[in-house]
């Protein structure tokens, strides 16, 4: 292959040659590269280090074609939607008044009553702003609310009234008839996302979930084309850029098999609407929350989302306030209006990665449905769906806990200096991935005194540089200040040090090389200045050292071990 300006064309061997190089002097031993380099995903796929053009499924459909693309829209622009859980007119007229499109309203018990909806709506213009409702078990209620205000209007009402199972088929034929604009069914997949599961668990238990609103659908007198025009999906989206990317096209290429599997090809456009993950969300250190909704924000527009929702940086603290309302929408505006992201449909379609990425999950998540399917359907498999989302959520409390998956900010470059924020009201109630983290920092915050872990530091500076920066990044997560001794060998001045910064724990940090002559002695030195524990930092078994710290080491583990040590009660 000749290609233009001279380049010269390389090749996959080329590229496996340069890296099984590398890998070599790294010390890494493997059958080839890709072996070497490959990650795995929750969902059993592998994500390979290259791919090219051979990695390509041997049917992906058209990139930029159905059923990649927002529904049967050609132009390429999402609904930006804000969620709003408290009754507050204000706050909804100045989404709408600086770039949201649509409101998602949750109502009932702690959030907007029914009663309250007129109140809360009062200045919308319900034929321009569509309204999307989440109300659980006041969804009737609620829907008349809605549906009583917009005939007292006298004016169309476009959105999602949110219902599903009975409730949503009694309310699906009715805006069938009457409500041309407005859907009945909201199938909430970000329910297995929020309980742990992975993207193939969440894909195809949504799958399946829409099936049975089909089945209820059509049984309450719909045709197939009529159902499938009442249902919309909400997905999360996460700072996991590819993954979403796929997800959500995968989303779409599975609703259109079933679609096709029922008759309706044409109709097969899923509706998405995409949620920035709640489980993502941190209380510590939460301005970080803004980078990981705005990676969230742009793999759910370049995925295809037709509505998308940015959760508030405080989110998980409370209720957000107008300034973190502003930002969530101005992160929509930036991406839409100057980075100018939704120009082309379906951005990703054609690459290498991406395709293969969308085709495997597709296949792992309708290979579950069909399980699903198999132990009868949505509401009969619950105890089986449970069972996999929780062995998912296991997989990765593990990856959480050795900080395999890292969460910046709390379980990584920890900031003790934070200044905290507050907010009212209640806060995410979903499990979230630092929770666990969270909760020894807050143990640390509550003591009179912050906890204290030694670096006993062995050695000149650049023998203990990375060791110690990486031991105090670990204690650092989980609330302990640290305090590091000088360049030294000598055991009992490492041991001074120690005395009197008051401190109980210790963890030595330096080379193996000068370990192999210095741990035993300055551990014990540690030791007769009353230590009560010796870590080191590193691998290897030394006269003295309790346990060691490195990369993938169980950090909760060894956290809530300091803390026990100390005498404090968890």
């Amino acid at each position: 292959m000749e290609l233009a300006a001279g380049f010269t064309p390389t090749t996959r061997d080329d590229w496996r040659e340069l890296a099984a190089a590398v890998l070599r002097r790294s010390g890494i031993e493997a059958g080839s590269p890709e072996e070497a380099l490959s990650t795995p995903t929750y969902d059993g796929l592998t994500i390979a280090p290259l791919y090219d053009l051979d990695d390509l499924p041997g049917d992906p459909g058209l990139p930029g074609a159905p059923p990649y693309v927002r529904g049967a829209r050609t132009v390429p622009r999402w609904d930006v939607r804000q969620r709003h859980a408290a009754p507050d007119p204000e706050a909804v007229l100045a989404d709408l008044e600086n770039g949201v499109t649509s409101l998602w309203l949750v109502v009932g018990d702690g959030a907007i009553p029914p009663e309250a909806l007129a109140g809360v709506l009062k200045d919308v213009l319900l034929d321009l702003a569509p309204v999307v409702l989440e109300a659980g078990p006041r969804t009737r209620e609620a829907a008349e609310a809605l549906l009583a205000l917009a005939a007292e209007r006298g004016v169309a009402v476009s959105g999602n009234l949110g219902g599903s199972r009975a409730a949503g088929a009694e309310l699906a034929v009715r805006c069938a008839a009457e409500f041309p604009g407005l859907r009945a069914v909201t199938v909430d997949a970000t329910r297995w996302h929020d309980a742990g599961g992975g993207d193939a668990d969440e894909l195809g238990c949504s799958i399946a979930r829409g099936v049975a609103e089909l089945r209820e659908l059509t049984e309450a007198g719909l045709s197939v084309e009529q159902a499938l025009g009442q249902i919309e999906f909400r997905y999360a989206a996460t700072d996991d850029q590819f993954a979403t990317i796929a997800k959500l096209r995968a989303a779409r290429r599975l609703w259109f098999r079933v679609a096709e599997v029922c008759g309706a090809p044409e109709h097969g456009g899923q509706r998405q609407h995409a949620v920035t993950s709640s489980a993502m969300m941190t209380v510590r250190d939460p301005y970080v929350n803004l980078l990981r909704t705005t990676v969230a924000c742009f793999a759910a527009g370049v995925g295809g989302a037709d509505a998308v929702t940015v959760q508030p940086f405080d989110a998980a603290l409370g209720l957000p306030d107008g300034f973190s309302r502003r930002l969530a929408r101005n992160t929509q505006a930036l991406l839409l209006e100057e980075a100018h992201l939704a120009r082309v449909l379906d951005p990703a379609g054609g690459s290498w990665y991406v395709e293969r990425r969308t085709a495997d999950l597709a296949e792992r998540a309708w290979a579950w449905f069909q399980e699903i399917e198999a132990a009868g359907g949505a509401d009969a498999a619950e105890e089986l769906i449970a069972a996999r989302v929780a062995a998912t959520r296991e997989r990765r409390a593990a990856d959480v806990a050795r900080r395999r998956f890292p969460i910046t900010g709390v379980s990584e470059y920890p900031d003790l200096g934070e200044r905290p924020v507050h907010r009212s009201g209640n806060g995410i109630a979903t499990p979230r991935y630092a929770e666990e983290f969270e909760a020894l920092r807050d143990l640390a915050e509550s003591r009179p005194e912050r906890p204290k872990v030694f670096l006993a530091t062995i050695g000149p500076v650049a023998a203990h540089t990375a060791r110690a920066a990486f031991a105090a990044n670990l204690f650092q997560a989980g609330g302990f200040a640290t305090e590091t001794a000088g360049p030294g060998t000598d055991p009992e001045q490492i041991a001074t040090a120690f005395a009197v910064s008051g401190a109980r724990v210790a963890c030595l940090c330096s080379s193996d090389r000068l370990y192999a002559e210095h741990a035993a002695p300055v551990a014990a030195a540690l030791r007769r200045a009353g230590a009560r524990r010796v870590w080191l930092a590193g691998q290897g078994v030394y006269d003295g050292v309790d346990g060691t710290v490195h990369a993938g080491c169980d950090a909760l583990h060894v956290l809530r071990t300091t803390y026990d040590d100390l005498g404090v009660t968890r």
